[in-house]
């Protein structure tokens, strides 16, 4: 299989797994009817960007060995038609996965939370300890070019594992398909109400990734969590358990320091639930013969994965975070991070509501509390953002009821969120913008740069 090509080539996970395919020597070509930064640039780079958006029929030919089709296309897609009608092997973007690392062991980080963090501690680690490995994971890494690597040679991939659906053809969750040697579940929060529209259906999913363990695998998994728990004790008697919490650790003076045997280990990130994610990278590792003193030495200098908890500006007296958190449980534990981490600074906290989830009626009740944690919270969500993903309209009054605790602001106008930050003074506060979007188009690096 040489010549490769991709439908909907400009997603997030597609466009990296074709510039991987391109530097593993295969004949790759792409389209897309829309495609955004940073995957258009990265993809001009590699000679891979399409000369026009729109689908084009013509790319697709007997010559074609197989096509990739991403989640962003239809099941009507012209192009996807046509290769059906040439008789053309059609993969969805985790098939392909699969199909790539079927002979390797494979560690496949399932979660609701924490899993591009737990996946780019792992990465981090082998990296520092000369170790190749396959990986996949779902953001950019600091001393990665490209967050896919498929190689002949190394014997271990790191897949971070997505419960979303697979393709527009394929409605099983792309966790399903990769059938790890060592499995992690994270921890589980109802996300994904539109494709998962009750929690015991979502809940099934992991129980059903559990049950693709490869015979004697093992699973690594959260046992703060009770569902996870449950998941755990009903899997398979040849599957190794392996349960991790938070690891031991103190704060002093704005720096998180680990316990270890070999004495207290100053880290870069902070916050229980990245404790959590360090204690599991630190399980897999083992697993896969790294030493506790190989792991601890590596982690600490383990910056963070990028939009997790990343730092955007700091002064002697203030700092700006950004985080991809979106669904509660996210919220609540960057929210709890931040101020268990500088308890004497005011937290101020920005959530932008602008996932199908998180705009949808039914969903918003899950938010109860989730912000109760900052000094002050202020959500903004876009009525136009809800009207083109064709939801039930939703009120201020809704949104601030949902998540019921006093410090919450409701805005449907980003400026107007970006104006109440201005008129404050920074000295001794902290700003946490938390979205999975952008707060309609704000420049969180020049927002820093003017407030502090």
């Amino acid at each position: 299989m040489r010549k490769i090509h991709f439908i909907a080539i400009g997603g997030s996970a597609m466009h990296n797994l074709a510039i991987a395919l391109r530097l593993k020597g295969f004949i790759v070509s792409g389209s897309d009817d829309e495609i955004y930064e940073p995957s258009r640039s990265r993809l001009k780079d590699h000679g891979l960007l399409p000369e026009k958006t729109g689908w084009d029929t013509s790319k697709v030919d007997i010559e074609t060995d197989a096509v990739i089709v991403g989640m962003h296309a239809k099941e009507d897609n012209p192009e996807l038609k046509k290769a059906q009608e040439l008789g053309i092997e059609v993969f969805s973007y985790p098939e392909f996965i699969y199909r790539e690392t079927k002979g390797k062991c494979r560690v496949v980080i399932g979660g609701s939370h924490g899993k591009t963090s737990i996946t780019s501690m792992i990465l981090h680690v082998m990296q520092y300890n000369n170790i190749g490995v396959d990986y996949m994971v779902g953001a950019q890494l600091e001393g990665f070019d490209c967050m896919v690597k498929l190689t002949q040679e190394n014997n271990i991939a790191i897949l971070e594992g997505d419960e979303y659906l697979s393709s527009p053809t394929d409605r099983r969750p792309k966790f399903h398909l990769y059938k790890p040697d060592i499995a992690v579940i994270s921890g589980i929060a109802w996300d994904h109400i539109n494709v998962f529209p009750t929690f015991s259906n979502y809940v099934e999913q992991f129980a059903i990734f559990c049950s693709k363990i490869e015979p004697d695998g093992t699973l690594i998994y959260f046992e703060g969590d009770n569902e996870v728990q449950n998941i755990a004790e009903k899997s398979r008697a040849d599957i190794k358990k392996v349960p991790y919490g938070t690891h031991d650790h103190f704060i002093e003076q704005g720096t998180t320091c680990l316990k270890t045997d070999v004495g207290d280990l100053p880290i870069a990130i902070f916050g229980e639930h990245n404790l959590q994610n360090l204690n599991c990278a630190k399980l897999v590792c083992k697993e896969l013969g790294i030493s506790e003193d190989q792991f601890y030495v590596a982690i600490s200098s383990f910056k963070g994965a990028s939009k997790r908890l990343e730092l955007v500006k700091e002064t002697k007296e203030s700092l700006m975070f950004k985080d991809f958190a979106h669904s509660p449980s996210k919220l609540k534990a960057t929210t709890s991070a931040l101020k268990n981490q500088f308890p004497d600074r005011e937290l101020i906290a920005c959530m932008e509501l602008h996932t199908f989830s998180s705009l949808n009626s039914e969903f918003l009740s899950q938010y109860r509390g989730a912000m109760g944690n900052a000094d002050r919270a202020m959500i903004y969500y876009d009525p136009n953002v809800i009207a083109h993903k064709k939801l039930k309209p939703i009120s201020k009054e809704e949104v601030a009821d949902a998540f019921a605790t006093s410090n919450v602001e409701v805005y449907t106008e980003s400026n107007s969120i970006v104006s109440e930050l201005r008129k404050l003074t920074w000295r001794g506060r902290n700003l946490l913008m938390m979205s999975s979007g952008n707060f309609n188009g704000v420049d969180f690096s020049k927002l820093a740069d003017e407030l502090l």
